[in-house]
């Protein structure tokens, strides 16, 4: 018998019953004539008792001496599998020994845990700053720089922080609102005309502060461009200056200003101006530095683009088959808008979304039952993915809260 003794409890073993299996680390201990081989196999051994002892697992251990006994290896449920795991390639054992259906429901388990981890790893990454307060150390101007990264990326290090970061966020808002009142007819004359740029020159001016401070505050200019917050810190102040560039790209320009913007509704430069002026809408997502919960629904896409491309699959097919049946169906109904499937495909959109605005409609019993179908098919397909997303939205929201409460 080999006398084992792993974490205090002791288990015996036939030395005929541990050989069947030479490659394990038992198998090898009962067939070496070699005591100096014998030892690298153990933490210890008693001369006295003959008995060797392993600094292991005892709870575990007695799923390995049953796997000596029986031949089959078990596992249950409630054991971790990274333990479990480390246990059997310590005692080297495969997992190819245990039953099939243990074996897949494990496996399963540490896929799970695996992606736990991941997804846990990910999440501290999130709230995770681009750079920390010792990186600074030894740098040219690092007490300077450090002093600004406090201000910039760390809101609870003092108070200038927290009104810097209130203000970061009023200024957003306030620039929205500022792009909103500029499309209001009432606003376009002279004088409203004149406060909006003057806000709008505000905000780009204190935008293009936060910046640069940022800018060169930051350790590694390189992981600063790569960044998706700096990205649209880039994008939110680029129109205003893309503007101004367009504006005065000659002196042609500047003569003819007000014929210039006579024409702005027909001419190139108008419409590109449009367009730029436009680009100020992603200031609004600078509001996701400071808000959890944008971070949290901005990870879960990110964590759910599977679902998400599936859902936007399911509809195409939605849409193509029911605006085809729509098309066969109703095509020869005097004055009907389905002439062709293109023209259908818009009817199916709105009816697999359950929104119905009704522009569109079914003239012909068989297009009725055409459309019952496409509407229920909607409410499936709306239905299924709903409860998913929107449970792992609030559980990362919930640990991006707790991460960022224990920071």
């Amino acid at each position: 018998l080999l006398n084992i003794n792993v974490g205090g409890k002791l288990f015996q073993i036939a030395i005929k019953v541990a050989a069947r299996y030479p490659i394990t680390r038992l198998g090898k201990l009962a067939l070496y004539t070699d005591p100096m081989k014998k030892l690298q196999l153990c933490d210890d051994y008693s001369v006295q008792k003959n008995e060797y002892f392993f600094d292991r697992d005892p709870s575990i251990f007695h799923y390995i001496f049953h796997f000596y006994r029986s031949g089959v290896l078990w596992i249950m449920d409630e054991m971790c599998p990274s333990n479990f795991v480390e246990e059997i390639e310590y005692w080297g054992i495969q997992l190819k020994y245990s039953q099939r259906c243990c074996r897949i429901l494990f496996e399963e388990k540490q896929d799970e845990l695996s992606e736990y981890l991941k997804i846990q790893r990910e999440l501290e990454a999130e709230l995770e700053p681009l750079d920390s307060a010792q990186q600074f150390e030894g740098k040219f101007l690092g007490r300077f720089r450090k002093m600004i990264w406090n201000l910039i990326e760390n809101p609870y290090s003092s108070v200038p922080a927290k009104i810097i970061a209130v203000m970061s966020s009023f200024f957003v808002l306030i620039s929205i609102v500022g792009m909103t009142l500029s499309t209001v007819e009432e606003m376009k004359h002279k004088t409203g005309k004149m406060w909006m740029e003057q806000l709008e020159m505000i905000c780009a001016i204190f935008f293009t502060s936060e910046y640069l401070m940022r800018l060169i505050s930051s350790s590694s200019f390189k992981n600063f461009l790569r960044a998706a917050f700096n990205a649209v810190d880039l994008v939110a102040i680029l129109p205003f200056y893309i503007q101004i560039l367009f504006e005065n790209l000659d002196e042609a320009d500047m003569l003819y200003h007000d014929e210039l913007h006579k024409v702005e509704n027909v001419s190139k430069l108008g419409k590109v101006l449009k367009l730029i002026k436009l680009m100020r809408i992603f200031r609004i997502l600078k509001l996701a530095r400071h808000s959890t919960g944008l971070r949290a629904f901005g990870f879960t896409m990110r964590q759910c683009y599977q679902q998400v491309c599936c859902l936007f699959l399911f509809i195409a097919m939605g849409v193509f088959t029911f605006s085809a049946l729509m098309h066969s169906v109703e095509h020869d109904v005097p004055g009907t808008n389905f002439t062709s499937i293109p023209y259908a495909w818009w009817w199916a959109a709105v009816s697999l979304s359950t929104v119905g605005y009704g522009d569109t409609v079914p003239d012909t019993v068989l297009g009725r039952v055409v459309a019952f179908g496409c509407i229920s098919f909607g409410i499936i397909l709306n239905g299924m993915p709903i409860s998913i997303l929107y449970n792992k939205f609030s559980d990362f929201y919930a640990k991006l809260k707790a991460h960022e409460n224990e920071t």
